[in-house]
């Protein structure tokens, strides 16, 4: 199954994103010339630890990948949207993940969340004093 298919299931979208994060861990860690070795001391595991994340392997966790991401200073992003998308049956976006620096698109997503936020506490804000005028 692709990442563009919209009815994957929940495991096999889990897969694949552990397949993609591992090989955008391993292209930036070759990029910033950081050898699995150096890697995997300053995350305080073994190489053959990093080469199962580099590989996706279906066993290794996400916040394996989360923490191999942040050693990196990558974004996590390349994680979270394809879940998203799975949940809500879109497909997933692979091009976009293709790319190991999404920060900019990780700030605009916070700022819609804290602008949603902001209508909700505004609109909660409104029915107490409409309520409290009674």
């Amino acid at each position: 199954m692709t990442l563009q298919s919209p009815k994957m299931t929940g495991s096999e979208a889990l897969s694949l994103i552990k397949e993609l994060s591992g090989k955008l861990i391993e292209r930036r860690r070759r990029r910033d010339r950081i050898t699995q070795r150096h890697m995997a001391r300053g995350i305080g595991r073994s190489e053959r630890w990093v080469r199962e994340i580099e590989a996706g392997v279906e066993t290794s966790m996400i916040e394996d990948h989360i923490r191999c991401a942040h050693a990196l200073r990558m974004t996590t992003l390349h994680l979270f949207i394809p879940l998203l998308a799975v949940e809500h049956d879109m497909p997933i976006p692979r091009e976009l993940l293709m790319h190991d620096d999404l920060w900019d698109l990780e700030r605009e997503m916070l700022e819609v969340v804290a602008r949603h936020q902001s209508a909700i506490l505004t609109r909660i804000t409104q029915r107490s004093l409409l309520g409290g005028s009674r």
